[in-house]
């Protein structure tokens, strides 16, 4: 944790420099507004490990199988719901609302959508990270805290450097970092839990039991 805040600390200072105050202001308004929508997902995951807890030292709960399925259904239908509520709502706050030079309202756009697209990956995510840190797995978890940040000021350090839209490149590269920590996260749930696969049956009992608790939260 203290070598990731360091490494944050910095690659802040770096991307602040590169993009400029206009640029990395546009960033962080687009970004921070597209997280916002992540307040159910926050909810959900602690929800979804606490089933992943309860079940483990459960002998006569339902199986850790049909708790990843749950939570696999549960977290599609939040990502289909976000996507929505950003592809409607949230963009035409920004262009309507939000006030962004008139010239960087493309880049602005693309930001979101990378953002959006980025969000939609972490509220897919979940169903794996979870399972990690239920089993205590805390190792994994992180290294890829610390993979995640590396690449982070890799892509800070290589961003002074780029011949076009530095912005757009930004947003697209964080995307990318977001897709490569679920496929990291989904590999290693498929080879060490062999218990987490995907069935064809819908448990509606669990699923309602899932959202109840959530809901709570």
């Amino acid at each position: 944790m203290l070598f990731v805040l360091l490494v944050s600390l910095y690659t802040t200072r770096v991307v602040l420099n590169t993009l400029g105050v206009i640029d990395y202001g546009i960033y962080n308004v687009v970004a921070g507004f597209v997280s916002m929508f992540s307040f159910i997902n926050t909810s959900m995951t602690m929800g979804i490990q606490r089933f992943y807890n309860f079940e483990s030292g459960s002998k006569q709960g339902v199986s850790q199988t049909i708790i990843y399925n749950t939570a696999i259904r549960i977290q599609a239908v939040i990502a289909i719901i976000t996507f929505i509520l950003l592809e409607s709502v949230a963009l035409w706050y920004i262009n309507n609302v939000m006030v962004i030079p008139e010239e960087r309202l493309i880049a602005a756009n693309c930001v979101f959508q990378f953002s959006a697209l980025s969000l939609i990956l972490v509220i897919m995510q979940v169903p794996f990270s979870a399972a990690v840190i239920s089993r205590e797995r805390m190792g994994y978890f992180a290294y890829i805290g610390i993979f995640d940040a590396i690449i982070k000021l890799g892509i800070a350090l290589i961003l002074p450097h780029i011949p076009y839209d530095r912005l757009i490149f930004y947003g697209s590269l964080y995307l990318i970092v977001n897709t490569i920590d679920l496929i990291l996260y989904y590999i290693y749930c498929r080879r060490h839990f062999k218990e987490l696969y995907l069935q064809k049956k819908f448990h509606k009992e669990q699923f309602i039991s899932m959202i109840s608790f959530s809901g709570w939260n």
